[in-house]
């Protein structure tokens, strides 16, 4: 498993709910939304890394263009580690 914490150069909630909205990415076991210091921030856990790379590299583009323009405001801070264990409580469900 691999997890992704990524600062998107999103400004609103209205932005963010449409980028979340087109379509779930092969791979992605879950995705959380957050915001902190007036930035979003979207942790998503996916199946591996390459599944991560692979949305990144392709699809997100994409995404912010249509979401922000062709020229969006930067582009999103990604920081990528690998999922050691994973705890699950046993009434989750």
């Amino acid at each position: 498993m691999w997890l992704t914490i990524a600062t998107p150069p999103i400004k609103s909630l209205e932005q963010l709910d449409k980028a979340m909205s087109s379509g779930v990415p092969d791979g992605l076991r879950a995705r959380y939304a957050c915001q902190t210091d007036g930035e979003f921030r979207v942790i998503a856990v996916w199946q591996s890394k390459e599944h991560a790379d692979r949305f990144f590299r392709e699809v997100l583009g994409p995404v912010l263009a249509r979401v922000l323009g062709p020229e969006p405001a930067g582009a999103p801070s990604v920081t990528g580690m690998e999922v050691l264990r994973e705890f699950i409580p046993a009434n989750a469900g």
